[in-house]
């Protein structure tokens, strides 16, 4: 205590408490103050966006309503005679949902709203990242308001959609976690009666990894002729909970020998006979890094395992976020014969289609105008996917990008 302080009566010395405690008050009731502020702003932009979403047309689907099947977490298109299924693959919407992110999310809302009415769908399946709960981008913590602004825009668009989780769906520090927003999901799903009566969702099986493995199985009358597997790629690895270090997940060993459990039960139901199938999830395979790396070492021509069709790899270094640790997934798929297609998302950048080892590698076209900084100007990587479904469950694919006349398809490395 300085010599000036000492000599302070003690009426001065309250005095200057009392100052202290006035300048504190107003410093924190000034934080009080801009913290209401910006939630009443987040309030106004979330309502503004619904209401957004309100206004909207609904797209309407034609095909019968699909069947749950509780005991096996799957569910079942029936389609008739020569009629296509024809899916639209969404990813990486990344609606932040906060103070910070009302005008890119509009934007978002309005892309979804946009491809799904060009396309007019049976399915739109999306393959994670539909929240983005970062709070210095989106100005929340709150990935459940996310999820449900994007299940009141499927409902009001009125087309049958399924989904998976990304690595950010849920983060270690948002306010639910992945059980959590996958109970808020089902709840609502056709499974459940809910209010979302279009969306086809299951946590699946409670002894296995993740908290979104299920099937969609298609029938043509009587027999299956193609299987849609939703899978849960996970977020991060043990080490690195918060995505510091992007050490990333992957498909875990006992989800894999589920998937093969139901590719050979459908096959059972199918009168022994394998049914063609396609994997939906969130980040990609560490054989997509495979494919890239031999196609590009080979001077961006085919080789004998792999043969290019469309995109581009736009990431730095044409890199292949995926984990660094090999999923048994695509061996099981290669000795199954039944999957024929992997449709991933993650990498906003790459959008790149290819075919490895009779497999067709897909990424698909994001969405995202938030999480990459700068990506909101940016547009050649942003749309969706369309998959068409053949009647004998034979199926072709195309990028579906959002604004017309900037994707080049196959252009990007003539064979």
């Amino acid at each position: 205590m300085g010599k000036a302080a000492k000599n302070l009566t003690e009426g001065q010395k309250k005095a200057r408490r009392k100052g202290k405690l006035i300048v504190t008050g107003w410093i924190v009731g000034a934080i009080v103050v801009v913290i209401g502020i910006l939630v009443a702003v987040g309030a106004i932009g979330y309502n503004g966006n619904m209401n957004k979403i309100k206004n909207l047309e609904a797209v309407g689907s034609t095909i019968e309503t699909p069947v749950y099947d509780a005991e096996n977490n799957s569910y079942t298109i029936t389609i008739s005679g020569d009629r296509e299924l024809k899916v639209l693959h969404l990813t990486d919407i990344h609606i932040g949902g906060g103070f910070l992110s009302i005008s890119k999310d509009g934007w978002a809302i309005e892309a979804v709203a946009t491809l799904v009415e060009r396309v007019k769908p049976d399915l739109v399946i999306v393959t994670g990242d539909i929240a983005y709960p970062v709070p210095f981008q989106a100005g929340t913590f709150n990935n459940k308001r996310e999820a449900q602004m994007f299940g009141e825009l499927m409902d009001k668009l009125d087309v049958y959609w399924a989904l998976t989780f990304g690595n950010h769906d849920t983060e270690s520090y948002s306010y639910f976690d992945r059980d959590e927003i996958a109970k808020m999901y089902y709840e609502n799903s056709l499974a459940c009666g809910g209010k979302w009566d279009k969306l086809l969702f299951s946590p699946g099986p409670d002894d296995i990894y993740g908290s979104c493995n299920y099937t969609i199985n298609v029938k043509n009358d009587n027999s299956y002729v193609q299987s849609f597997f939703i899978m849960d790629s996970n977020a991060y690895m043990g080490d690195d909970p918060f995505g510091i270090m992007w050490n990333y997940d992957r498909i875990h060993d006992d989800q894999v020998e589920w998937y093969e459990s139901e590719v050979n039960r459908i096959k059972a139901l199918n009168g022994g006979n394998v049914v063609k199938s396609m994997i939906f999830f969130h980040i990609p395979l560490t054989q997509y890094r495979d494919a890239w790396e031999e196609f590009r070492a080979n001077g961006y021509k085919n080789t004998a395992d792999v043969t290019y069709d469309y995109g581009f790899a736009g990431e730095g270094d044409e890199k292949v976020c995926c984990s660094e640790e090999v999923s048994p997934l695509f061996d099981a798929v290669l000795r199954l014969g039944s999957t024929k297609g992997i449709f991933c998302g993650h990498d906003h950048l790459n959008n790149w289609s290819v075919e490895y080892k009779g497999v067709r590698l897909t990424y698909g076209m994001s969405i995202d105008y938030l999480a990459y900084f700068g990506i909101y100007k940016k547009y050649e990587q942003r749309g969706g996917t369309v998959i068409t479904v053949q009647p004998d469950g034979s199926f072709t694919v195309k990028a579906e990008p959002l604004a017309d006349g900037v994707y080049r398809g196959s252009e990007y490395y003539p064979q």
